[in-house]
């Protein structure tokens, strides 16, 4: 059963930095410690561990004792010590009576260890043979037990550090208890498309069962027929999917001519999974999907590097990855290791991967930013050398953004600005010959303050989005129960070939655009009727640049007209109903468009909320609210973007609903679904935010909103069709330009499942 769970992660490779001075040279001499049961427990499931620490020669004094240390990434219930009746409620206590103090703090231990449960002798000492037992999740008063975090793990580890000496030193005895976290059953069939190929062009189809909380599960099992379209070369008619199997990919098919397909996963009659589109059209390009950052468990991640690329290839079904880990972690061990992963991964015209590390300086001196070499063995320059025990290379550190551009300035390479717990600062640093794009989604949220930012400042960067996800699961990122607020993102680069090449060339013109996790078909041109003049790389870094006369550009492109105006021509081919598009120039909103009109409103009211506290690591917004749609029955909800189960969203009445949520910039809600509408009914919103009162009726086609402060904290309240069937659209628009400055021109799609994508900006400017 556990033949497919990731291995464990090799402790030579992690940058973990443990005292340096031990109570002696045998760490045997400060006890150990066995723990029961063991074995395979799967996800967010709740259970129950007996811990028993035997106490070693030192012994240990009054105000010693022993921590167990657990991986910040890990959303399994916070302990507690005060309500017995409650999850995750744990106990001590001593074979000899002495006293024990117990503590859970989510910060008070050190990375990736930030979580500590500590448990300290008060008013006694423990000698050699002693014991200290610790239950966690313990039932004996009424608790249900410890909840299991809700992504897999191999060896999920229970850290045990001791400080016998009670010095308030602790080290780490040379056993670690650790069990698997399993995947649960299967809660929903997954079959995965690219969205653009060229006719005769290969593509690839990823079949996979997903748990609950997004983990691909091996117990799913079943033979399925599959049900094209259109002609494809190289598709089975059936497909037996084995248990034990946590995914399957159907590769080198293809399709003569053009047109739109789409392939249903059906299990006798019934469709349990649909692609979403992939157009085969003529051009010069194709579209390759990636997730170009996130970390595994040789750093603040869990799992192991090589499981990390195995994940993005052949669970996630990408064609383009690299990993991010940050560099005050990386060791010299790891970073050759890492290289030699991302040679064997390989393989063009299948799967790309880059070298690469996260630069990750405090915002101060910079902040985040993502590298990536074209070729494997560069020299990585790290922010500090925080947890790297070997300081003999310290001359190669770059201690500041600015800096860290200088030491890439011969380098062929490309650099993301991103927002993680630490945001980068673009007015602080930013190369533009190197510092091609802005991530503007993750699983941290969603920042397009990051982008727009750097308009007024003449920055001409494209759009991506990425995971940076820490559990294990590169291009399908859920957030699980933790305070990632948000499904990781993707982007989809557009170049003619799926190598290294191809993708590079890509990434510094920009001819690419992001999701939230997503594969919605986006395609944005600027017809120009007078003329321009094209571009190949940034004018104002690149005076020498190769530059064309053009009638058309597409994203990304950098062009110089004397035109007043552009013709936007947009599509979009997506997975679900397309709910709206902002087309926009720099932060200017030039059109709202809805592929529906007012007159097609039905009786779906829609409710979202979104955005942040501010820029900084306590980002997170909670949102508890009730909304009453009185003199209406509600005769069910739909949830948006509500990836944690465990937070409520519910119906609690006949015509309310209420809830208490998190964003990170992103944005989550709820469509109610309502009968018997009154003429005088009102609509009461109340939240921790705001409140709405107003006619149910005065509910239409434009949002009805909560300003909340903060970083763009809002609530919108709106009316939908009942149904929408505009899955896909072209949509035409006039855009008129400014003199003297840059117009960048992108857009944002807001499918009506939660999804967004931006495109990036297409920046015209005049003589």
């Amino acid at each position: 059963m556990t033949a497919n769970i990731p291995t464990p992660v090799d402790s030579a490779l992690v940058g973990d930095l443990w005292p340096a001075t031990h109570p002696g040279e045998d760490p045997l001499l400060y006890g150990h410690v066995a723990m029961e049961p063991k074995g395979a427990f799967e996800a967010r499931s709740v259970q129950t561990f007996r811990m028993v620490y035997t106490v070693g020669r030192y012994g240990i004094d009054d105000t010693g004792g022993i921590a167990v240390l657990f991986r910040f990434v890990g959303d399994q219930g916070d302990l507690q010590t005060t309500d017995p009746t409650g999850y995750n409620y744990v106990t001590a206590h001593t074979n000899t009576g002495a006293n024990i103090r117990l503590f859970f703090g989510g910060t008070s231990g050190h990375r990736p260890w930030f979580k500590a449960l500590t448990a300290k002798l008060h008013g006694g000492y423990l000698k050699e043979g002693d014991q200290i037992v610790i239950v966690f999740g313990d039932t004996s008063q009424g608790s249900p037990g410890m909840k299991m975090q809700t992504f897999c793990e191999a060896g999920f580890e229970f850290k045990v550090v001791a400080d016998v000496c009670a010095v308030g030193h602790y080290v780490p005895l040379p056993e670690t208890p650790a069990i698997a976290i399993i995947p649960g059953p299967p809660a929903i069939w997954r079959a995965v498309l690219p969205s653009l190929r060229r006719p005769g062009e290969r593509f690839q189809l990823g079949i996979k069962a997903e748990d609950k909380w997004g983990n691909p599960s091996h117990l799913a099992e079943g033979t399925f027929r599959l049900e094209a379209n259109m002609t494809v070369k190289g598709l089975p008619e059936t497909l037996e999917y084995r248990k034990g199997e946590r995914a399957l990919t159907i590769e080198n098919l293809s399709v003569a001519g053009e047109g739109e397909l789409r392939i249903k996963l059906m299990d006798g009659d019934t469709c349990v999974a649909q692609t979403g589109p992939l157009l085969i059209r003529d051009g010069k390009v194709s579209g390759y999907w990636g997730d170009l950052h996130g970390q595994s468990g040789e750093s603040i991640g869990i799992g192991a590097s090589r499981d990390y690329f195995d994940f993005a290839r052949n669970k996630s079904f990408l064609d383009v990855t690299s990993h991010q880990a940050n560099d005050f972690q990386v060791n010299n061990a790891f970073w050759s290791y890492l290289n030699e992963l991302t040679v064997e991964y390989h393989e063009d015209h299948r799967f790309v991967t880059f070298p690469g590390y996260e630069w990750s300086g405090n915002t101060a001196v910079g902040g985040d930013r993502n590298v990536f070499f074209r070729t494997e063995g560069r020299q990585i320059h790290r922010s500090s050398h925080a947890l790297i025990e070997d300081r003999s290379d310290l001359h190669t550190d770059a201690s500041d953004a600015n800096k860290l551009f200088e030491a890439l300035k011969d380098e062929d390479v490309c650099v993301y600005a991103h927002v993680g717990g630490r945001y980068a600062d673009i007015k602080l640093a930013h190369d533009a010959t190197k510092e091609t794009a802005m991530e503007i989604h993750s699983a941290w949220g969603t920042f397009e303050w990051l982008l727009t930012d750097g308009f007024p400042l003449g920055h001409r960067s494209g759009v991506v989005c990425n995971s940076d996800g820490h559990k294990g699961r590169p291009g399908a990122s859920y957030p699980g129960a933790a305070k990632f607020g948000a499904y990781g993102g993707l982007t989809c680069f557009y170049t003619d070939e799926l190598t290294r090449d191809g993708i590079f060339e890509c990434l510094r013109r920009r001819h690419h655009y992001g999701t939230t996790g997503c594969r919605l078909h986006l395609d944005v041109r600027a017809g120009i009727k007078g003329g321009g003049r094209l571009f190949e790389r940034d004018p104002n870094h690149f005076p020498d640049t190769n530059s064309w006369d053009v009638n058309e550009v597409m994203m990304g492109d950098i062009v110089r007209t004397s035109d007043d105006t552009v013709e936007l021509t947009i599509e979009v081919a997506a997975h679900a109903p397309i709910e709206r598009i902002e087309i926009r120039n720099g932060t200017e909103v030039v059109e709202l468009f809805r592929p529906y009109a007012p007159k097609e409103l039905g009786s779906r009211v829609r409710v979202l909320w979104s955005g942040a506290e501010y820029r900084g690591r306590g980002r997170q917004t909670t949102w508890i609210g009730r909304a009453r749609f009185g003199g209406a029955k509600v005769t069910g909800i739909s949830k948006i973007n509500a990836w944690d189960h465990e937070r409520r969203l519910e119906q609690t009445g006949t015509d309310t609903v209420e809830w208490n949520a998190l964003t990170t910039g992103n944005y989550g809600g709820f469509d109610a679904y309502l009968e018997d509408e009154s003429a005088d009914g009102m609509f009461d919103l109340s939240c921790n935010h705001g409140a709405i009162h107003c006619k149910l009726s005065d509910i239409g086609y434009d949002d009805t909103m909560i300003e909340a402060g903060g970083l763009e904290r809002k609530i919108r309240v709106f009316r939908l069709p009942d149904v929408n069937p505009h899955d896909h659209v072209t949509h035409k628009v006039t855009v008129p330009l400014a003199k003297g400055r840059d117009n960048p021109l992108w857009v944002c799609v807001n499918t009506e499942d939660g999804f967004q994508a931006w495109s990036s900006p297409i920046f015209v400017f005049d003589e």
